[in-house]
């Protein structure tokens, strides 16, 4: 039988969680045949050890530490691939259910005009609250929306900063994409958003995108404030450089976002009882909201230089590269 679907999960030293997310995978119920391929770049941990076991159930690639890109490597592994669609999923992406496959596979089917899809993320229990909370405000903003949506004014489009932001948005964390269109419009060789700049093409093409509700996987990271911050210099890096968006213009809005949003959190702590359940999450609350803040602010300067050395010390996506943390 034609796979369907072919389930790609770029890894490097992922740990043992990525043998749930790999479990969850290879158990999901879906109507018609699909593949699963591991593309490794130099894991340690026993990862290659715990998919040779799985010979078999998985297709593994392996390349070179120095080869990895967000963007090419995944073009690369979909090259190998056969399904009519490209799903993607991070090591650290963990399906909700057995359905969580069809559901986005069979959404991104409903018309050609769809180009891709991408599915809801939910914290992992027992992490940062904020996080969850977050993640839930954020995916419940694309409900009050149609769930299928392309570039329906142009001019609105060229003008409007926060209409772009909302069509932009796409999440290889947890995605569906037509075989047929990747081919046409790849992913480009970026350091960081490369699913949201493929996006913006797809739509510039006359594609549509999608949102599956019903597509969930767990996905968050609970970052201490260093490690947010070099999360937020390369969110806001790429965002300005690809994008023009400025995530913190100034450091007025540093100081401004910085008491607003922890502000938000002192009153959801309390509203949640979470000084008493949860206290060391709300004692660092004001400290993560400053460090996301600056590295916002940091990282837009620092795309108007091209200094590795700072790169090399502020870049979360660097250090993972460098295999300095997981990816």
């Amino acid at each position: 039988m034609t796979i369907k679907a072919s389930v790609i999960i770029p890894t490097k030293n992922p740990g043992k969680q990525f043998h749930n997310v790999l479990n969850a995978v290879l158990s999901q119920k879906a109507p018609w045949p699909y593949e699963v391929i591991v593309i490794d770049s130099g894991s340690t941990d026993g990862t290659l050890d715990y998919c040779h076991k799985l010979a078999g159930k998985l297709r593994l690639i392996e390349i070179l530490p120095e080869e990895f890109g967000h963007g090419k490597t995944r073009n690369y592994a979909a090259s190998q691939s056969m399904g009519e669609f490209v799903v993607f999923l991070t090591h650290d992406a963990l399906p909700k259910d057995e359905s969580w496959l069809s559901n986005l596979v069979e959404a991104t089917n409903e018309s050609e005009t769809i180009a891709g899809s991408f599915g809801r993320h939910i914290a992992y229990p027992n992490g940062n609250p904020f996080n969850a909370r977050d993640l839930e405000l954020h995916f419940d903003n694309f409900l009050s929306h149609p769930s299928i949506v392309n570039i329906d004014s142009l001019e609105r489009y060229q003008t409007d900063i926060a209409y772009r932001q909302f069509l932009h948005f796409f999440s290889n964390n947890n995605s569906c994409i037509r075989r047929s269109v990747l081919q046409k419009i790849p992913f480009p060789d970026v350091d960081f958003a490369e699913d949201q700049i493929w996006a913006m093409k797809a739509l510039e093409a006359g594609y549509s995108k999608r949102f599956v509700n019903d597509a969930i996987v767990f996905h968050s990271h609970d970052y201490f404030p260093f490690e947010l911050f070099k999360r937020s210099v390369d969110e806001s890096r790429a965002l300005a450089k690809m994008f023009g968006y400025q995530l913190c213009p100034n450091l007025y809005q540093l100081f401004l976002q910085s008491i607003k949003t922890t502000i938000r959190d002192l009153k959801f702590a309390y509203r949640k009882k979470l000084f008493l359940t949860n206290p060391f999450w709300s004692s660092i609350s004001p400290l993560l909201n400053f460090s996301k803040q600056l590295g916002f602010y940091v990282g837009q300067r620092l795309t108007r230089q091209n200094n590795d050395f700072l790169l090399d010390r502020m870049s979360l996506d660097r250090a993972m590269k460098q295999g300095k943390r997981k990816l």
